[in-house]
């Protein structure tokens, strides 16, 4: 156990050090409130919101409001960028819209998932162990911060640019990506509410392209913030670039598909159907699925 207990103790000073390191390159050339960088107070505001949350959740054991806090931390950085900016210019103003507008919906989404099922299964085993309950809290904080850092970059930056083609081509990736998401969970809400579905496994529409199509838009709109925030960027500020690297290495290779697929298996690995759709569908990328 004091084994265990030194482990979770050792990640969350790596989260808070790796939010620090990530909080000085992209204020680095950004506002300031006397010599500390508004980026670095969005980072610290971040985990203060996340850890206050943690305290009423540990006495009730409870995830409910786990990703409604994760939106909230997103909608309180971005509002605390945007009133300490030492200026706003379209590409600022439309970055934190299109944060604020993803997280609305995402918070949303989220929310009532949790609300109609009553738990989320990840946290079974972690609710009861408060430290490693508040890692988990911890680790919400680095993930709004990391995902984020490009648009926090963007609002804080001293160097704005006029909105040209790569900010627009930016843009552009971020609402295809950003669609992709909402149209894979809207199909994915009706397929759960259809009495017939109850116990299987969603195949239809951008499930048919892809196993996971949801996630695949979540990268691409990321991707889209960090186009749109490369030209304001110069020196340590591109440590921001994080950002989409971050989504993609989280959803691929740690809490994303690894956890669903593991499920997935355990729930219909003995059905040939479910084997068939595997094999023909991708795990992310979207394509046609082959017969």
């Amino acid at each position: 156990m004091q084994r265990s207990n030194t482990s979770i103790i050792v990640t969350i000073l790596v989260c808070v050090l790796i939010a620090g390191g990530v909080c000085l390159a992209g204020g680095s050339q950004g506002a300031r409130i006397g010599p500390i960088p508004v980026f670095a107070l969005c980072g610290l505001l971040a985990f203060l919101v996340n850890w206050l949350a943690f305290i009423p959740a540990n006495q009730a054991k409870s995830e409910r409001y786990y990703d409604l806090v994760g939106s909230l931390t997103y909608l309180s950085i971005i509002a605390l960028a945007v009133m300490l900016a030492s200026s706003l210019d379209t590409r600022s103003i439309l970055a934190a819209l299109m944060v604020v507008v993803w997280a609305l919906r995402l918070g949303t989404f989220l929310f009532m998932r949790i609300s109609k099922d009553g738990h989320d299964d990840r946290f079974d085993d972690i609710k009861v162990h408060p430290l490693r309950f508040l890692s988990a809290w911890t680790m919400q904080a680095l993930w709004a911060l990391l995902t984020a850092a490009c648009a926090l970059a963007i609002i804080t930056s001293n160097n704005k640019v006029p909105l040209e083609w790569l900010g627009k081509i930016g843009i552009a990736i971020w609402l295809l990506g950003f669609l992709i998401e909402v149209i894979a969970d809207a199909q994915k809400r009706a397929f759960k509410r259809n009495p017939k579905n109850k116990g299987r496994f969603i195949s239809s529409g951008l499930w048919s392209w892809s196993r996971h199509p949801n996630y695949f838009g979540e990268i691409v709109l990321w991707c889209g913030m960090a186009i749109m925030a490369m030209p304001i960027l110069s020196g340590w500020q591109w440590v921001t670039l994080i950002s989409p690297i971050f989504v993609f290495l989280l959803l691929t290779r740690v809490s994303g598909i690894p956890l669903l697929a593991a499920k997935a298996q355990q729930r219909w690995g003995h059905d040939l159907e479910f084997q068939r759709y595997l094999s023909s569908t991708s795990t992310l990328i979207p394509r046609p699925p082959s017969r």
